[in-house]
């Protein structure tokens, strides 16, 4: 195909799938053309897609990642897209009850920042018609083999076709293909060499499965029990969310050493034998609706490509083609929302031909990913049989400054507001360091610690009623 004309742009974006359409929307303002390509037939709705291992399990949008696509979405706000879908708005302040390893989180009359709990598959779908019908975007089932170019500037993308390979011609190219991406292969093949890559696996297995949200529990708060990295064995977890479609979507993980069977009844024992039995409770009586969903794709992986001293003009690589990260954390998707608008804010200043605006996009990318990364590694390299990193000095000094934090956090309000902005990435980890929550660590938790998790009359009565269905 022949390489498109100065006065009529086109883009090629790798990957159909949440950081892939963001990256369409963007685009779809600086270019004339907007071409993603995906491997996958996509689902006309809100369904499972194939080339997703994580999508059956446990998803939630925090703040900071909401607030960055809320900015980048055409046709209006995709928040409230996804409510009038029966996505579930939660918020941290009361809207969740989670054993922490460092005790239960109390929950405050104030709202605190919010999260949406929703199947990946509602959000991916809601997120891909908007950007298709709202941009002139256009998806393409087709794989993508390798980038067109040299090592100074990329030019297209080669695809795979029933004839061979064919060349499809591009001004700007971004791969978005997620955790399977080949970019550093690709990268290679122009003569960009020396990417530096680090795997960080815990060995974490997820085990999901849905029932039907019990009559009367429509409103129950997201419940959870953290995973305890700091005591010498596997880390095990388990949270009850609640979605779209009155139903419950039961997550539990472990890591390697203490991973959740796929079995119904070993799932349920597991849950039962959390460090908390609540989540196991709570299903215990309730209607399941699947079978168990098991997945292993949940290791660190990050591929340091703001490191390379020369980058190609005209393409970038976002969202999970850069880095990973263990999906406990919840920080996958507002990355992806975070280089979009990075993405997006480059354009704005210099347009798709300024010079050094790839370079520029791939070095910004690294921000967002270092918190993201530092949070999920400084938690992972603490589990026993851990592959990759073991905790040092540095890991030390900031777990215990995190733990203490915790604890504050359970019986201060003070300190659980400065939790909840960094962990719904409304603001970086610096916040952490800020006087008053200095003030707050040193001052520990001001309330005792609860005994039980910390639900209303009514919910206690749910939970009990289903104990006894459940026996």
């Amino acid at each position: 195909m022949p390489p498109s004309h100065r006065s009529h742009r086109r883009a090629v974006v790798i990957g159909a799938g949440l950081a892939g359409m963001l990256a369409a929307a963007v685009l779809s303002d600086a270019v004339d053309d907007v071409v993603v390509l995906d491997r996958d037939d996509l689902p006309e709705g809100p369904e499972h897609r194939r080339g997703l291992p994580q999508g059956r399990h446990a998803h939630l949008l925090m703040a900071g990642g909401l607030a960055a696509m809320e900015e980048l979405m055409p046709g209006g706000s995709i928040r409230q897209r996804l409510l009038a879908a029966g996505a579930r708005e939660i918020p941290l302040g009361h809207g969740m009850v989670a054993l922490t390893p460092e005790g239960w989180f109390r929950r405050w009359r104030h709202d605190g920042p919010t999260m949406l709990s929703c199947t990946r598959a509602l959000l991916d779908w809601t997120v891909r018609s908007t950007v298709l019908a709202h941009t002139g975007a256009e998806i393409r089932k087709v794989q993508a083999v390798g980038l067109a170019g040299d090592a100074g500037r990329v030019r297209g993308v080669r695809v795979a076709t029933a004839a061979g390979e064919e060349e499809l011609a591009a001004d700007f190219v971004v791969d978005a293909s997620g955790r399977g991406s080949r970019v550093v292969t690709w990268l290679r093949e122009l003569g960009v060499t020396g990417v530096r890559e680090r795997t960080v696996d815990a060995g974490q297995v997820n085990a999901t499965r849905l029932y039907r949200t019990p009559a009367g529990a429509e409103q129950f708060p997201l419940t959870m029990v953290q995973s305890d990295p700091y005591g010498s064995r596997p880390g095990r977890s388990g949270m009850v969310l609640p979605i779209e479609g009155d139903r419950w979507m039961v997550s539990l993980a472990g890591t390697r050493g203490g991973e959740p069977p796929a079995d119904p009844e070993g799932f349920l024992r597991y849950a039962l034998d959390l460090p908390s039995p609540i989540v196991g409770r709570l299903v215990s009586g309730a209607e399941p609706l699947t079978d168990v969903y098991v997945s292993r794709s949940t290791s660190n992986i990050r591929r340091y490509l703001e490191k390379l001293p020369h980058w190609p003009e005209g393409f970038v690589a976002l969202g999970d083609a850069i880095a990973t990260y263990n999906p406990a954390y919840g920080q996958g998707m507002s990355v992806a929302a975070f280089h979009a608008r990075l993405l997006n804010e480059e354009l704005r200043r210099s347009g798709p031909d300024g010079p050094g605006l790839a370079r520029r996009v791939q070095r910004g990318a690294a921000r967002p990913v270092d918190a993201a990364w530092t949070a999920a590694v400084g938690q992972d390299v603490w589990y026993p049989d851990t592959r990759g990193a073991r905790p040092g000095l540095a890991d030390r000094l900031v777990t215990s400054y995190i733990r203490r934090l915790t604890r504050a956090a359970t019986g201060s309000y003070r300190a659980a507001t400065a939790l909840w902005e960094v962990t719904s990435m409304r603001t970086g980890p610096e916040r952490l360091l800020r006087p008053d929550t200095l003030l707050s660590v040193l001052n520990g938790p001001l309330l005792p610690p609860l005994s039980g998790p910390p639900f209303t009359a009514a919910e206690r009565k749910i939970v009990e009623e289903l104990d006894r269905t459940g026996g």
